[in-house]
């Protein structure tokens, strides 16, 4: 059983691709995302705002 759909799949994949040119952008500060990980997390929480299935965020 998948744990992310396709919604979820095609954000982060989008996500990951803007980082690898360096058009990602994080959300306050506006500057360019150089993390693989913050970008994964940028595309979940696109997927989520969109209504994707995408598990709930983990508690640290």
């Amino acid at each position: 059983m998948t744990r992310y759909g396709k919604k979820a799949q095609e954000k982060v994949g989008q996500a990951m691709h803007e980082q690898k040119r360096g058009e990602l952008k994080s959300g306050k500060s506006g500057k360019p995302v150089a993390s693989r990980k913050q970008a994964i997390a940028i595309g979940l929480s696109k997927a989520r705002k969109a209504g994707g299935k995408v598990p709930a965020k983990r508690e640290r």
